[in-house]
């Protein structure tokens, strides 16, 4: 007798978007507590993180992260391990609902360019410029939640999958 096998489909609607914390910790605590009260399912991290505090913030969530050019990841990889975090460095790519997510610092522009051009990614997230960003390039949606340091005004983005609505935020 044949046994069934049946895949469960994970639904995530909502995801929090953060990038280069830069070692801000309390600005990081506070974009967790913007995503926990948004309700996010999955938060992604997306580098130049610098300092265990910051990683502490991401502790306990469903966050996957990579690290930025501005890291010493050998000095943080094996804490955010520890710690139950999701490390995907120096790139990562999710599905989430339906849709293949592909996400790094975007100081490597060879391998952003490599994600453009896949035909199986729907929506590259890179931080790295300290800008926030929406827009389509040729037939992939490209988004920069924006920073947390160094930025005119500090951002972290929301994005819903099923709508594909993308709603900045900012933070003190």
């Amino acid at each position: 007798m044949g046994r069934a096998i049946c895949k469960a489909r994970v639904f995530v609607a909502l995801i929090g978007l953060i990038s280069d914390s830069h070692g801000e910790w309390l600005r990081t605590r506070e974009a967790m507590k913007l995503f926990e009260k948004k309700k996010c399912d999955r938060i992604l991290h997306m580098g130049d993180i610098e300092t265990h505090e910051v990683l502490d913030e991401l502790a306990g969530d469903n966050v996957s992260m990579v690290f930025g050019n501005c890291d010493f990841v050998s000095h943080l990889l094996e804490y955010a391990v520890s710690l139950g975090l999701d490390v995907l460095h120096p790139a990562g790519v999710v599905e989430v609902d339906e849709k293949r997510i592909a996400f790094l610092h975007g100081d490597d522009i060879a391998k952003y360019h490599d994600f453009l051009s896949d035909a199986n990614i729907d929506i590259v997230i890179h931080g790295h410029s300290h800008e926030k960003r929406d827009e389509m390039v040729n037939n992939t949606r490209c988004i920069n939640p924006g920073a947390l340091h160094r930025a005119p005004v500090y951002t972290v983005a929301v994005l819903d999958t099923s709508s594909e609505e993308l709603t900045f935020y900012e933070l003190d």
